[in-house]
C-alpha cells in the first residue's frame, strides 16, 4: 500500500473474531508500522478503554453476539464525540445504518488493502478540512458558531431559534432568507420555518425526521418528494461519494 503519513494516533480495532483482529491488524501495521493498535472483543471493553482516554479511530464490528455494533457506536459517541468510527460490515446493505451514527466509513469484509488505505484518507481529509463559522445576532451581541454544529433551525413568532449540538438555543432575529443564504448544501428546507442539517439526521420518514439526539421534525407530504430527493442525493454523496472519486 501507497502510505500518507498520519501522525501517530490512538486506533482500537473492535470484533469479537480474534483471527480476523490478527489479519486486520497486520494489514494496518503494513500501511503504517508505527501506529498504535488496542484490540478488543466486545463493545464493553472497547467502551471501558475510551472512558480512559480517547481513541482517535475505532474499527467497529456491526454484529456481535450479544450487542449490536451501532449501539456501541451511539454510546461511544457520547463518551468521546471526537471518535471517528468506521464500521466492519458482511454487505454494503449496513451502508445506511453506518451512516445513522456518521460513520467516517465502512469496511466490507473480508477487508481488502485498498479499503483500510481509503478509511486513512477519509480521516486525513477530514483532519484537513476547514470549519466553516456562522455568525449571528443574539440580543445586542454577536455570537460566532461553528456551522456544523447547527443541528436545526426552527421559526418561533418573529425570532429564529438556532439549535446546537450543545443543547444550547440561540434566539436570532433576522429573516429567515438571510439565514438560509448563511449556509451550506448540507442544510435541507423542511418547510417554510424549519431547516435541518442533513448530517444530523438519523432517520428520514415520509412525513418528518428523526434527528440523532431525539428530535423530530414534521414536514407536509406536499414536499416530500423534493425532501426525499435531496436528502438521497446527499446520502449518496456522503456514502459513495468519496469512495468512487468524488
Amino acid at each position: 500500500m501507497n502510505r500518507a503519513r498520519n501522525d501517530d494516533m490512538r486506533i482500537a480495532i473492535c470484533d469479537d473474531d480474534v483471527l480476523f483482529q490478527k489479519r486486520f491488524t497486520k494489514m494496518i501495521r503494513e500501511w503504517d508500522p508505527t501506529q498504535c493498535l488496542e484490540c478488543f472483543s466486545t463493545g464493553a471493553e472497547l467502551l471501558r478503554a475510551a472512558a480512559g482516554g480517547a481513541f482517535d479511530l475505532v474499527f467497529l464490528d456491526i454484529y456481535f453476539p450479544e450487542e449490536n455494533g451501532l449501539d456501541v457506536a451511539a454510546r461511544l459517541q457520547k463518551v468521546s464525540p471526537e471518535t471517528s468510527i468506521v464500521f466492519l460490515t458482511v454487505s454494503e446493505d449496513c451502508a445506511v445504518d453506518a451512516w445513522s451514527v456518521n460513520a467516517l466509513h465502512y469496511l466490507v469484509k473480508p477487508v481488502t488493502a485498498e479499503g483500510v488505505e481509503e478509511a486513512f484518507r477519509r480521516l486525513a481529509r477530514l483532519r484537513s478540512r476547514p470549519r466553516r463559522i456562522l455568525t449571528l445576532p443574539v440580543d445586542h451581541d454577536s455570537v460566532t458558531v461553528y456551522l456544523d454544529e447547527v443541528t436545526y433551525i426552527v421559526s418561533d413568532g418573529h425570532a429564529k431559534n438556532v439549535c446546537l449540538t450543545s443543547g444550547q438555543t440561540l434566539r436570532v432575529r433576522m429573516h429567515f432568507h438571510e439565514l438560509e443564504d448563511k449556509l451550506d448544501d448540507t442544510f435541507l428546507k423542511l418547510n417554510k420555518g424549519t431547516i435541518v442539517n442533513m448530517e444530523h439526521i438519523r432517520t428520514m420518514s415520509k412525513d418528518y425526521c428523526l434527528l440523532r439526539d431525539g428530535t423530530k421534525l414534521t414536514f407536509t407530504r406536499r414536499g416530500r418528494r423534493a425532501i426525499e430527493d435531496t436528502y438521497e442525493q446527499f446520502m449518496y454523496s456522503r456514502l459513495f461519494g468519496e469512495k468512487n472519486g468524488g
